[in-house]
């Protein structure tokens, strides 16, 4: 008999009934070090003072109107996300899934009547659970037993920029790429290579979408993962973090590239509701302080050390860590299933990705202490498993 709950995810025996910064809770008291941080989602960390009092404040006196009245929470988040970015123009969201959507639609929009639709994506890549967005990844393990998908997808082989110039062609329009991919493996675009795929584009007059879902919203020591490349998008996709682990996202876009969403041509009913932006507001006033990101990079060249250290004293189990800033990732030689239990024996979370890899992803609040304690687990986690 099928339970209650659709059985789509492999649950761990885990259940938290409370949370405080990097750190989760059991009913019976038992404390998680949570390096996963709901998938880069809490990137404030568990029940943060200010976003508890902004979403209560607002809870209070109203959680939803609809998009047909000015929202004034909306408003003043899409300012801010304007002031931090590339962007002219915000569409907020649920979700980075709904965020991927847009995108696509938009880029497509934004050619409508030229012939141009198709969109060139990365092996590796996600995007989402949309029928769009596992069409746009490609992968078997996405899109097995969904068919038909959307049509006017290439997928390329990762970082392949020779493999860029030879799709392209009068009918594309954009390219589409996560600068981190972070289910693909922490695999990190060159910073080169990000300068030299927005040449590519603009030679040929297509659209840069990035999808910052995972590794944007000062992640990486960076209010977005690209302005370390000096480069911008014509538009990009944000969610996770931005919300502080309440569900928010949104598509930022130059004026160009939104010139054709007029009226009608895009909608949400709960998108932009004031309890989402309310928090999201918060969420951006503070990781957006310069101060904040410079310590976020501070922590995550302090982690990385730490991190090679590991792989260095634990060479059987240990390759090599990736990433930037506290978007972090060890490649494993032992199945990375085997040291998230060995983690979790240690009572401290990390989650997997593909290519051998596990993710560290703690809140960006950790402290100099509890990455200090972190390590420790995770060094015991590795003894374990070479025993």
């Amino acid at each position: 008999m099928i339970p209650a709950l659709l059985p789509t995810y492999s649950r761990a025996p885990l259940s938290f009934a409370s949370g405080s910064g990097v750190w989760l809770e059991e009913a019976d008291g038992r404390r998680f070090l949570d390096l996963g941080a709901g998938i880069a989602v809490n990137a404030l960390g568990h029940a943060h003072p200010a976003l508890i009092e902004a979403l209560t404040e607002q809870a209070g006196k109203l959680w939803h109107t609809s998009n047909l009245y000015q929202i004034p929470a909306q408003q003043r988040l899409a300012e801010l996300l304007v002031e931090h970015s590339f962007a002219d123009t915000v569409f907020v969201t649920n979700s980075g899934t709904e965020a991927a959507e847009l995108a696509i639609k938009m880029a497509r929009r934004h050619f409508d009547g030229t012939g141009r639709s198709r969109i060139l994506t990365f092996e590796g890549a996600f995007h989402g659970r949309s029928i769009a967005a596992i069409s746009a990844a490609g992968s078997e393990k996405l899109s097995k037993g969904f068919g038909p998908l959307l049509p006017g997808f290439t997928q390329l082989p990762w970082g392949d920029l020779d493999a860029v110039e030879a799709a392209m062609g009068d009918d594309v329009a954009a390219v589409m790429v996560e600068p981190i991919q972070g289910e693909g493996g922490i695999r990190v675009m060159p910073r080169e290579d990000l300068r030299a795929l927005r040449e590519i584009c603009d030679r040929h007059g297509v659209l840069l979408v990035l999808d910052e879902v995972q590794c944007g919203v000062a992640r990486t020591g960076h209010m977005f993962a690209h302005q370390a490349a000096e480069i911008t998008p014509d538009i990009m996709m944000v969610a996770k973090g931005i919300g502080g682990g309440f569900p928010l996202g949104a598509v930022l876009a130059t004026e160009a590239a939104a010139a054709q969403m007029g009226v009608g041509s895009h909608g949400s009913t709960y998108g932009g509701n004031p309890l989402a932006c309310a928090v999201g507001v918060k969420v951006m006033e503070i990781v957006s302080d310069p101060a904040f990101l410079a310590e976020v990079g501070r922590k995550g060249a302090r982690l990385r050390q730490g991190l090679e250290g590991l792989v260095a004293s634990h060479p059987d189990v240990f390759e090599a860590v990736r990433g930037e800033g506290l978007m972090l990732g060890l490649r494993c030689k032992v199945a990375p299933a085997d040291v998230i239990a060995a983690a979790v024996d240690e009572q401290m979370l990390i989650v997997p990705a593909a290519d051998n890899v596990v993710r560290i992803l703690p809140p960006l609040t950790i402290t100099e202490d509890e990455m200090t304690e972190a390590l420790s687990r995770l060094d015991r986690a590795a003894a374990r498993i070479a025993g």
